[in-house]
């Protein structure tokens, strides 16, 4: 399958928008609506789970592909926090043995003297989310594939009800219950409509239609709504970039942004430390909040991009070769 560059494009634009988010409130400041980037790689991630799979594919395999994807960059950017705080590097952070397990294993948990359900490298709470929906969506392999979207559907539907009815749901329910999770869900619905007909019609006006929206999320309480004001754009911005790159021609070559989409995931996992230094040193020097969040955004993508090249893709590489080796089949994407 050939790569989609959109789909680099998106998580370019995902990640940069996170990194803006938590440069800003570092800084003392609010870029709220980047938060969304969060919202649009659950969106790219449902629909990469149904563009990659098909009738063959074995459940083993598919959970493996995405455990060697996502778990040992995690582990090592998830290593280095630790160490950073047992040298004093972060000393608002605190070491809880439970805590350290759980966020390794991508299980939710209580952060130390903290109410958040935060691993201990925080942006990590999204992985819990992609591994939980990795597992349900493995387990809808196991069936006829006319049933798959919608057994998925119910299935988060029905966790999402049942956490809102639970007047005090424990720790994983109420984490597993949050609404946010359907994004996975329509995604998935996009790439079955894009597998079988296509990109939908109407790309530049769903592109306009998504920017709109954020400009209004940018101005409203977006936590009570998340899934409509931040995952009905997302959905609407990647099915317009569906589409303009299915016209003839496609989407022009950006090497630039394709580099920070391909490194989306390190710049993602290793920022809020990089963030951290930076907001530190810009406060002994008395830079002011903008150049202090430039400073912070800068040194977050190329912090990232290096860590893509000598962490993630070596990584990556490896696996790869061995995947290749005990005939594992490997996604295109």
């Amino acid at each position: 399958m050939r790569q989609l560059v959109g789909i680099q494009y998106l998580r370019a634009v995902a990640a940069t928008g996170v990194v803006i988010y938590h440069a800003a409130q570092r800084a003392g400041t609010g870029f709220t609506v980047g938060e969304a980037g969060v919202d649009l790689f659950f969106v790219l991630s449902g629909f990469l789970m149904i563009a990659i799979t098909s009738p063959e594919t074995r459940v083993s395999a598919f959970m493996m592909d995405r455990i060697k994807r996502i778990a040992p960059t995690y582990w090592v950017a998830t290593t280095v926090f630790l160490a950073g705080i047992v040298l004093g590097l972060f000393p608002q952070a605190r070491i809880d043995v439970p805590h350290i397990v759980a966020s390794y294993l991508f299980i939710p948990h209580q952060a130390a003297r903290s109410p958040a359900i935060w691993p201990l490298l925080v942006p990590g709470w999204t992985l819990n989310f992609e591994m939980f929906f990795y597992v349900l969506f493995a387990l809808t392999l196991l069936g006829p594939r006319a049933w798959q979207l919608p057994v998925l559907t119910v299935l988060l539907s029905a966790v999402c009800v049942i956490g809102a009815l639970v007047p005090s749901p424990g720790t994983l329910l109420a984490f597993y219950s949050q609404p946010i999770l359907l994004e996975f869900v329509a995604g998935a619905w996009l790439g079955w409509y894009w597998k079988r007909h296509g990109a939908p019609a109407g790309g530049a006006v769903f592109v306009t239609l998504a920017a709109a929206l954020y400009v209004v999320a940018w101005w409203i309480d977006s936590d009570r709504m998340r899934l409509v004001t931040y995952g009905v754009p997302a959905l609407l911005l990647f099915a317009g970039v569906l589409r303009l790159e299915h016209r003839e021609g496609g989407l022009p070559h950006v090497a630039p942004l394709k580099l920070l989409g391909d490194a989306s995931y390190s710049i993602y996992l290793w920022h809020t430390m990089i963030l951290a230094v930076v907001v530190k040193v810009a406060r002994i020097a008395g830079l002011p909040v903008a150049a202090t969040i430039v400073a912070g955004v800068v040194a977050s993508l190329l912090g990232g991009v290096v860590a893509y090249w000598m962490v993630e893709r070596p990584i990556n590489a490896m696996l790869k070769r061995r995947r290749s080796r005990l005939g594992v089949p490997v996604p295109g994407m």
